[in-house]
């Protein structure tokens, strides 16, 4: 058997190959396939969210076709799930969604430089990201580089009450309020 980064890598390519098709029609987009430790994790989003309905739709969709295709060879848990307010970014698809949007990446050991760094998403591609700092400064990252990002939610002004009763919590994904 292959090392468990590319039978994990191999079982979540396929899992998207079958997911993905099945989603489109039910207007919900497959963002991530996770699989280890006996768990296959599925990230769904649509245009307006994810409610319980729409996470009950999709696994009774998706746990169906599993148990017909048969892609993983032992026993696992199926958790279907939105992408969450802080939404993890691997893909690059997932960085060109998110342009526009505050972002917190904590690089590789190893790289020059500081290893963690945040700022506005201004740029993505399928080699590289460029963020903006709260001081105005460009800066290039390679994705290869990347060890963990995530977009970053905005709590707005609290009241200040110090525990977050009461506040008023805002987010956005690229201008819009998100509720």
């Amino acid at each position: 058997m292959a090392d468990g980064t590319q039978d994990a890598s191999g079982i979540e390519a396929r899992v998207r190959s079958l997911a993905a098709p099945l989603l489109a029609p039910l207007g919900v987009e497959l963002e991530d396939v996770q699989w280890g430790g006996g768990r296959l994790r599925l990230v769904v989003d649509t245009a307006d969210g994810v409610d319980s309905g729409t996470l009950v739709l999709v696994t009774r969709t998706i746990s169906a076709e599993l148990d017909v295709a048969d892609p993983i060879p032992r026993r696992y848990t199926l958790e279907v799930t939105s992408p969450g307010v802080e939404r993890p970014l691997r893909r690059p698809e997932q960085y060109r969604k998110a342009v526009g949007c505050e972002v917190s990446v904590k690089l590789r050991a190893g790289d020059d430089g500081e290893r963690r760094t945040a700022g506005r998403l201004v740029a993505a591609d399928d080699e590289r990201i460029t963020l903006e700092t709260a001081a105005g400064e460009r800066r290039e990252i390679r994705l290869e580089a990347v060890e963990r990002a995530r977009t970053v939610f905005d709590w707005g002004q609290g009241d200040g009450r110090g525990n977050g009763a009461g506040a008023a919590a805002t987010a956005t994904r690229k201008g819009v309020p998100v509720s």
